[in-house]
């Protein structure tokens, strides 16, 4: 267990909650006072011919000296955001934007806390290119830098620093195709009155991602007393797949960012902004059930049903392990299933990943083609060919030769495996890391598992384990030692997605059958 550490690393895998609010300039922007009763800056003249050759995104009105925002989550404070894009002192040409997040709750009795500091410099004229950029990660998961400069051929040359290491030279393939405008499209979209799409470089995993923003309507809400004309624009990331609405004043400032009905950046001085309630997140993201599981989804085979309320359309995908049935009354039955991989469908390694190749690919997270990686998987799997043979090695390895540690987080395979230690996050890291190694498809799968802790409330906690392909898909909870993962097991998405954050206070469980 442990899921919901990840929101300490991003809304929610690690840099989550970065890479949802990266696509618009982490437009998370907190006001030391709103102004207001001014002339529409949307409404403005177009600007001078001398400041033609500047992008929408420079040109565009925001606060002087940056914004910060207050972090909530569930209406508990959990974080703190600034954002900034400012032309460069010295060089008019070249526009830098600065993104910052700061997360910090306790963890079951751990305190976590996350530092991600992003600077990236475009050319300044309409359609700049992003020129450099260097992302900064302190705290729970691990240190490192990321440095990256354009090249010539229109790549970038990435470097990353941690301590204690040598410098590592990053391939970037292809090359990114973010655009000054990209930096903050939300304000570029008001400026222009049209929506806008384009593409972000991801900071965790330095892929790059479309990104489109969509002109709503605007709105009246009243702010510090005062009725407030607001524009609104929505913005969705190709990544993370959520909804994010970002609440504008005619003067530029940004006061309010929506992340579904559990989640929010409001508006507030730095002060304010840095003050933090320690919320512990466990508790309160939990679902609650109406009773215990029956014993039948521990067993394998098993099974067990549930009725559940707040669980989107794009949740119910039928599968070998989960089937959905829509009701009449809005709610959703839904039937978990766990069984052993069928013995004619088992095939040996390398296998051939069936959805493409990316549940075989070496990456910043993952990386299954390090050395040290691909040592440890040969050690634990040795001369085995039977691809769930195999699987189950790795499964009761990482099982039994990692400590239970809810404080020591790691966002990178190689920290797993040189630590030791960690919880489901890392378990999960770690064995996609060593099955991908031993040419074994394998993927993490992120959900909620039945547990009933101390207080005696049986619940549903957030988790990560892992789905590994061996001639047909099967899923390992490696932080439980379970071969088979078991019925308890509820998934929503995969490698880590924050497209489960709309879940977190809306989903409820009304019956167990």
């Amino acid at each position: 267990m442990g899921r919901l550490k990840t929101l300490a690393a991003s809304p929610v895998r690690r840099g989550v909650m970065t890479r949802t609010l990266r696509p618009m300039s982490l437009a998370l922007a907190a006001l030391a006072a709103l102004l207001v009763g001014a002339p529409s800056a949307w409404a403005q003249s177009p600007a001078a011919p001398a400041k033609a050759a500047l992008s929408d995104a420079v040109r565009a009105p925001r606060p002087k000296g940056g914004e910060f925002f207050g972090l909530y989550l569930m209406d508990k404070k959990v974080g703190w955001l600034f954002t900034d894009l400012v032309l460069m002192p010295g060089e008019p040409q070249k526009v830098k934007s600065i993104n910052q997040m700061v997360f910090k709750a306790m963890v079951g009795t751990r305190l976590s806390e996350r530092n991600h500091r992003e600077e990236r410099v475009y050319e300044a004229k309409p359609e700049g290119r992003l020129l450099s950029f260097s992302v900064v990660q302190r705290g729970d998961g691990g240190d490192q830098t990321l440095e990256g400069t354009a090249t010539a051929d229109g790549g970038m040359r990435v470097v990353r620093k941690r301590l204690g290491h040598a410098d590592e030279v990053l391939p970037m393939t292809p090359p990114t195709k973010e655009r000054v405008e990209d930096a903050d499209q939300t304000r570029v979209a008001l400026l222009r009155k049209a929506n806008v799409r384009g593409f972000v470089l991801d900071g965790m995993d330095l892929e790059t991602y479309g990104i489109s923003t969509t002109l709503e309507p605007s709105e009246q809400r009243t702010l510090n007393g005062v009725k407030v004309k607001l524009g609104k624009a929505t913005s969705i990331s190709d990544k993370e797949k959520v909804p994010v609405a970002t609440y504008v004043t005619e003067r530029g400032e940004m006061v309010l960012v929506d992340f579904g009905q559990t989640m929010q950046a409001r508006k507030e001085t730095e002060a304010v902004a840095k003050r933090m309630d320690l919320v512990e997140v466990f508790g309160l993201t939990r679902v609650v059930l109406p009773k215990p599981l029956p014993e039948s989804a521990r067993a394998v085979p098993g099974s067990v049903s549930l009725v559940v309320t707040g669980l989107p359309e794009k949740f119910r995908v039928n599968s070998y392990r989960q089937k959905f049935s829509a009701k009449p009354d809005g709610n959703v039955d839904v039937t978990l299933k766990a069984a052993a991989p069928a013995k004619a469908a088992l095939k040996g390694r390398p296998l051939a990943d069936p959805d493409g190749g990316e549940n075989l690919k070496s990456t910043l997270m993952v990386e299954s083609s390090a050395p040290a990686i691909r040592e440890q998987s040969k050690k634990i799997i040795g001369d085995e060919k039977d691809a769930y043979q195999a699987a189950l090695k790795v499964n009761a390895w990482v099982a039994t030769h990692l400590e239970k540690d809810y404080g020591a987080s790691a966002d990178r395979a190689t920290d797993v495996l040189r630590q030791k230690r960690g919880d489901c996050t890392e378990h999960s890291l770690l064995s996609v890391a060593l099955l991908r190694a031993a040419g074994i498809p394998a993927r993490r799968i992120d959900g909620v598992i039945y547990m009933v802790n101390q207080d005696g409330v049986p619940a549903l906690y957030w988790h990560e384990w892992v789905e590994v392909f061996v001639g047909e898909w099967t899923q390992m909870d490696p932080t439980f030692n379970q071969p088979v993962a078991d019925a308890t097991h509820f998934a929503f998405g995969t490698e880590g997605n924050a497209e489960i954050t709309p879940l977190i206070g809306t989903l409820k469980v009304l019956e167990v059958k």
